[in-house]
């Protein structure tokens, strides 16, 4: 791949050729790494592709997508350039690899989750097959001024601490409000910790995308 990103990838179990598996795109968090969510998806038994990416900005101990001008508004400039380069890889990916294009999944934590949200607006359900939300929040320029593909019948796995005080319990209750208005298939979770994924929240996760992952198969 061209792709200027540093990234881990997993290929399907036991793949067989001529076979296009679905393929997850993974997004950590501020200050985190590609190598910080992969973990999650160590139970889910569906073959596919797992593709976690780095943010290019340093951001100690680890990196970061974009650059925050205040709470909860991020830098606009650095953030509208990194959405068009996951997108970017994203597409370049299902050219490149055996991936089912049906069958795309976005899960992001944190900065992650804002990409996430962003990304599924972006893409829309024509091209996107779920999304998981965990602890983010959607920028309001996004709301407000991006141009946006329909996300109706979109599944959606949205997630958040009930004790978050990184990024607050509203933003997640928020998120669940707009794109239910939007017509996404929502199911929301909250759970009994902060910023963070609890066993349930990774259970819950396995769940969602061994279920969707099978469907139209």
């Amino acid at each position: 791949m061209n792709s200027p990103f540093i990234f881990d990838y997993t290929a399907p179990q036991n793949a067989q050729e001529n076979t296009q598996y679905p393929a997850v795109f993974l997004l950590h968090g501020m200050g985190s790494n590609e190598k910080d969510l992969p973990g999650l998806l160590n139970n889910l038994h569906e073959p596919c592709h797992i593709f976690s990416l780095q943010g290019p900005i340093i951001q100690a101990p680890g990196y970061a997508f974009f650059t925050i001008e205040e709470f909860g508004k991020p830098d606009r400039l650095v953030f509208d350039k990194i959405v068009l380069h996951i997108k970017a890889f994203i597409e370049e990916a299902i050219e490149e690899y055996a991936i089912d294009s049906t069958k795309i999944f976005l899960l992001g934590f944190s900065q992650g989750a804002i990409l996430t949200q962003t990304l599924s607006l972006i893409l829309g359900s024509d091209k996107l097959a779920g999304a998981v939300v965990l602890s983010g929040y959607l920028p309001q320029h996004v709301k407000d001024e991006y141009g946006k593909e329909s996300v109706a019948g979109l599944p959606m796995l949205i997630t958040h601490g009930k004790m978050d005080y990184v990024l607050p319990l509203q933003w997640g209750e928020n998120s669940r409000d707009f794109f239910k208005h939007q017509k996404a298939l929502v199911n929301y979770m909250e759970f009994d910790d902060g910023h963070g994924v609890t066993q349930a929240v990774q259970t819950e996760i396995i769940r969602f995308l061994s279920h969707h992952m099978q469907i139209n198969s």
